[in-house]
């Protein structure tokens, strides 16, 4: 078995393919992770090593995201981009703005140091598209260094238009446009004014402007064979109803992802939203509606908000390692580390789509009705190899007549630091975890485990480093056994 730590570093890249050849992977011709039978083969290959667009790339893949656009023509009641904690994971914030310049200069640093990547995108800390010629310099040069790295902005939409015809010269084939509403009195509630054609609008007139321009940006990006992916934010009492209607409109515009998140909204971020109250979504209230939206456009369900500086694995990041005062003023890009984890990975994700495959026609066989939320702690790989008290988030999958579905993770603060765990730290943890059944974890103690096992919720290090979905499986058949056709209950039922 093919140790993840070993993958997560790439120090000793002959020992990892030895490894894998124990395992009975003996050459390249186990390939990378299966084509999905109802996917264009050129759809494939944009997406099979994009972390945000591909649920099982998040697994083996980095993103780098280069905070050069600091201008936004836009106000949204739930951002703030004057507010930055270096230990916060939140959309528009950064601890360091870049000129294109010294955005090439981390990302090959990056490049060198972080194998996993394969995705560079611009998210801001404003507007991607406003803020343009930022935007297309950093593209130009990064493009000369490393060719073969995907390129991917964020936007509001408003300024799109003006630039797709250049973004598919660029060769930018990923575009993220957040689309909160489609009715521009649900829009007034959301955006305090916005800023066109050196204008400053307000309310229902603006909103109704930034709703054209979203809906005609859309359009030609999927005219032009540019994949499309629509952040939502879910803001209860506002717009959650509403994102159905959203969710109908991007699907019939051609967008091939749908992420739905929930509002960030701490008082102490300073957003509007935060400072009058407006609350974000529960983690259940959020599956609900995402649950509601299946069927719709295609849902994204791995997202984890990105600050607009981050970088490293989704769920992870590692940008204060590469501050400008950390890098070296002269660059060369050596793509060995990256060729080589891409080669390693392949063979890996072979492994996984095969086991993956297996567990989730087994779990359809057997399940004939009901369902169970599976909380995991994974450093990645997709495998169950992290301690309980190490994780800061667990990934949810949900095991039903369906298969195995991936349906969300949960943030939690770390719940042993220094070899102890702090009882209010489990308590959040505990909170965090509200609807799940079992919880699978690499190691977990017998405190933390009685207290969850009060709380309702079982914990297991019994099937530390599986695949997540073969662990699943067997979590699956200890609740009744080989019986086909049962009805799947909690284990703390």
């Amino acid at each position: 078995m093919l140790s993840l730590d070993a993958i997560s570093s790439v120090i000793d890249l002959d020992a990892m393919r030895a490894k894998l050849d124990e395992g009975g992977c003996k050459s390249s011709s186990c390939g990378s992770s299966a084509k999905p039978d109802d996917m264009e083969a050129d759809i494939w290959e944009k997406i099979k090593d994009h972390p945000c667009y591909s649920e099982e790339a998040h697994h083996y893949f980095a993103r780098m995201h280069v905070a050069v656009a600091p201008a936004c023509n836009i106000q949204c009641n739930y951002c703030n981009r004057k507010y930055d904690c270096a230990n916060e994971s939140r959309p528009g914030v950064v601890s360091e703005k870049l000129t294109p310049d010294q955005a090439l200069r981390k990302v090959v640093t990056v490049a060198n140091e972080v194998p996993q990547l394969s995705v560079l995108g611009i998210a801001g800390p404003g507007d991607a598209c406003y803020d343009w010629k930022k935007t297309k310099a950093t593209f130009k040069e990064v493009s000369k260094y490393i060719p073969d790295i995907k390129l991917c902005i964020s936007t509001n939409g408003l300024a799109l238009p003006e630039h797709v015809d250049e973004l598919m010269d660029m060769n930018v084939d990923h575009v993220t446009i957040t689309i909160n509403m489609v009715d521009p009195e649900i829009g007034a509630k959301i955006y305090p004014w916005i800023f066109y054609k050196h204008k400053r609008y307000t309310g229902i007139e603006a909103s109704q402007i930034l709703h054209e321009r979203q809906m005609q940006g859309l359009e030609m990006l999927t005219a032009r064979g540019i994949l499309t992916k629509i952040n939502s934010v879910m803001i209860p009492g506002v717009n959650d109803d509403h994102l159905v209607e959203v969710n109908k409109w991007v699907k019939e515009r051609g967008a091939f992802l749908h992420n739905v998140m929930p509002l960030i909204s701490e008082a102490e971020h300073g957003t509007h939203f935060g400072l009058t109250g407006q609350r974000g979504p529960t983690a259940m209230e959020l599956k609900a509606l995402q649950d509601e939206l299946d069927g719709g456009a295609k849902l994204m369900r791995h997202c984890r908000q990105c600050r607009a500086d981050a970088v490293g694995l989704l769920g992870e990041d590692r940008g204060q390692e590469f501050t400008l005062d950390q890098l070296p003023e002269e660059i060369h890009y050596d793509p060995a580390k990256r060729e080589a984890y891409r080669e390693v990975v392949a063979r890996e994700r072979g492994d996984h789509v095969a086991a993956k495959s297996v567990a989730i026609a087994a779990v359809k066989d057997v399940v004939e009705t009901g369902s169970l939320l599976v909380a995991v702690a994974t450093k990645g790989g997709g495998r169950v190899n992290e301690h309980f008290g190490h994780a800061k988030e667990f990934q949810v999958y949900e095991a039903s007549p369906k298969g195995i579905v991936f349906v969300g993770h949960r943030k939690v603060e770390q719940y042993c630091l220094g070899g102890f765990g702090e009882d209010a730290t489990l308590d959040g943890v505990i909170a965090a975890l509200e609807g799940v059944d079992v919880v699978l974890c690499a190691k977990i103690g017998d405190c933390p485990k009685d207290q969850l096992t009060a709380a309702g919720i079982r914990a297991t290090d019994a099937h530390a480093h599986d695949y997540i979905e073969t662990a699943i499986f067997a979590l699956v058949m200890e609740t009744f056994g080989a019986d086909a056709g049962a009805e799947l209950a909690p284990m703390s039922a």
